[in-house]
């Protein structure tokens, strides 16, 4: 598909608006969809003193009658990039912060991508591309919500996968690490927004950061655009490539995990997040 229509959601910010003007300085067809209207005219001018040329939409993939004009794009590749993390242990985050959670990183686009993936099954052609995390393959403290909604992307991604190879729709995932986007640094500040319990809870919040250094996120953007591309045939892409050891070691010790480890002790990436300064970058 040499001129395939590309939408990427959550292209206003981060991962996909690199991904997003990337793609478009190779003169791909390009939809950038972005949550807010004042996002169009900020990534309009961009492009505009940039010199790249791409379709710019709102698209909050929380809104019905968004994804439903969505639907009319025809495009032959969606990345479903969107996606917020709200920090927090399970015993402290609040109902409507944790329902939040989920209806931005996995109904929204899930419902999304219904609409699509049947438009792909009428041609027997397409791609669609998660835009998951490491953190859909292992779970850290604090971060339960968000690792509970990548690990639920990671189980409709292989469903669907498996689902729609009969029809020729190739279906992938990117795992990126930590990457220092800012992205990471706000989970661990959506605490000061909770409407409730926010005085009464287990962990303090006012001390925890994310407790991982952070690579360059520039890194992120070509093996990306490979995937998007289909330059890759890999179903899972962990990025960077070197974490993929660290990420199959902690998926393994699962299978010896017992339920008296650690019992009476913090775990150790509870006390890092205590220790570390948020923005940390990796060596």
């Amino acid at each position: 598909m040499a001129n395939e229509k590309i939408l990427i959601t959550g292209a206003g910010t981060g991962f996909g608006k690199n991904i997003a003007f990337s793609l478009a300085e190779k003169g791909k067809s390009v939809i950038a969809g972005v949550e807010i209207i004042s996002q169009v005219s900020a990534l309009e001018q961009e492009a505009k003193e940039r010199g790249v040329s791409m379709q710019i939409e709102k698209l909050d993939v929380t809104n019905p009658k968004d994804r439903e004009k969505a639907w009319g794009w025809d495009i032959d590749v969606l990345v479903n990039n969107a996606a917020v993390s709200e920090g927090g242990s399970l015993v402290d985050i609040p109902e409507e912060n944790l329902r939040h959670q989920f209806e931005v990183n996995v109904f929204g686009p899930v419902l999304l991508t219904k609409g699509f993936a049947r438009q792909m099954v009428e041609k027997r052609s397409g791609r669609i591309v998660f835009v998951s995390s490491v953190s859909g393959l292992m779970a850290d403290p604090l971060m339960g919500p968000y690792c509970g909604t990548k690990h639920a992307t990671e189980a409709f991604a292989d469903s669907l996968s498996k689902e729609l190879q009969e029809f020729n729709v190739e279906v992938a995932t990117i795992n990126p690490g930590p990457y220092l986007t800012g992205f990471n640094d706000r989970e661990f500040e959506t605490w000061k927004n909770w409407q409730s319990d926010s005085e009464n809870t287990v962990f303090d919040y006012e001390k925890a950061a994310f407790p991982y250094e952070q690579f360059d996120p520039k890194e992120v953007t070509e093996p990306s655009v490979k995937v998007i591309l289909g330059e890759t045939n890999q179903y899972r892409n962990v990025i960077p490539e070197k974490m993929i050891p660290q990420v199959k070691e902690r998926m393994e010790a699962m299978w010896s995990k017992t339920t008296t480890e650690g019992l009476g002790e913090r775990n150790e990436t509870v006390q890092k997040s205590y220790e570390i300064e948020p923005g940390t970058p990796a060596e």
